[in-house]
C-alpha cells in the first residue's frame, strides 16, 4: 500500500481558541516523500465560533485541500471521526485533535514505518522515546497505562499507549470497519478491531505531548475511563464483529 495522500481528520467541539492555530500549523507541515495532505474537519455542533472561524479560514485559503462538515447536533468525538473517515479520500488517515496537545510536525515519524516496512497502522506513543512531554496528571497517566494493559491482555498486542490520539491507519481498512462508539470509547474499539484484521502490520513510535489542563479546555474525565474499560471488554469478548 503506497502513501501518496494523508488525510488529517480533525474533530472539533468548542475549539475557537485553538482551531486556527492548529490549521496554520498543519498548513506549514512538510511531509516526506512528497506526500500530499487533505484536511477533513468535522464540527461537532460547537456552541462557540468554531464553525465561523473554520469557514472563514477555508475561504481565505483556497489553495488548501479542506473538507468541512458540521454535525446537526452534538454526538461526540468518535461520531465526528466516523464522519471524517467517511469523507476522507487519502491512503492513510491520522486524527489531529483541534487543540495543541500533539505536534503535527511528527507526522513524518508516524509515516516512516510505512516506507520502511509497509506498516498498516502506526500508533504514536506518549510514553516512549525522548520527546518532550508536559507533566500534568499522575492519575491520568496511571489510568492510561491500566487501560493499555487491559487492552493488550485481550488483543495480544504490546502497545504502550492505546489511548493516544495519533494513530496512522490505512484508510481502506478503516472504511470497512464496523465502528460504533460515538465518544471516547472510539480508541479501545478501534484497537480491538484492528487487532483482528488478518495479517495487519502494527507499529508504534514515540511522540511529544503538550497536554492541556481542564482550565485550558481538556474534556476527557473519569467517566470516560470507565467507558473505556466497558469498551475493552465489550469489543474483545462480546461484540467481536470487525467489518460492516
Amino acid at each position: 500500500m503506497q502513501l501518496k495522500t494523508l488525510s488529517v481528520l480533525i474533530p472539533a467541539y468548542n475549539e475557537e481558541a485553538t482551531i486556527i492555530p492548529i490549521l496554520e500549523r498543519l498548513n506549514q507541515v512538510q511531509l516526506d516523500h512528497n506526500i500530499e495532505k487533505e484536511l477533513v474537519i468535522v464540527n461537532d455542533c460547537s456552541k462557540d465560533r468554531t464553525k465561523e472561524l473554520v469557514e472563514a479560514y477555508i475561504k481565505d485559503h483556497p489553495e488548501q485541500k479542506i473538507s468541512f462538515f458540521s454535525q446537526e447536533y452534538n454526538q461526540g468525538k468518535g461520531a465526528a471521526i466516523h464522519k471524517a473517515i467517511e469523507l476522507a479520500s487519502g491512503d492513510y488517515f491520522v486524527v489531529q485533535d483541534a487543540d495543541l496537545e500533539y505536534d503535527p510536525d511528527e507526522f513524518n515519524d508516524l509515516i516512516k514505518p510505512v516506507f520502511m516496512d509497509q506498516a498498516d497502522v502506526v500508533y504514536g506513543s506518549r510514553f516512549i522515546g525522548g520527546n518532550p512531554h508536559r507533566i500534568l496528571f499522575f492519575w491520568h497517566s496511571i489510568g492510561n497505562k491500566f487501560l493499555t494493559f487491559l487492552s493488550n491482555m485481550f488483543t495480544d498486542l504490546n502497545l504502550s499507549d492505546m489511548e493516544t490520539c495519533y494513530k496512522l491507519v490505512r484508510l481502506d481498512i478503516a472504511k470497512k470497519l464496523l465502528l460504533k462508539e460515538k465518544r471516547f470509547g472510539f480508541e479501545p474499539e478501534l484497537t480491538a478491531k484492528l487487532s483482528r484484521v488478518e495479517n495487519i502490520r502494527i507499529y508504534e513510535v514515540g511522540i511529544s505531548y503538550y497536554g492541556r489542563t481542564y482550565a485550558e479546555g481538556k474534556k476527557i474525565g473519569w467517566k470516560d475511563g470507565f467507558r473505556a474499560i466497558y469498551c475493552i471488554l465489550k469489543y474483545n469478548l462480546f461484540s467481536r464483529k470487525v467489518y460492516k
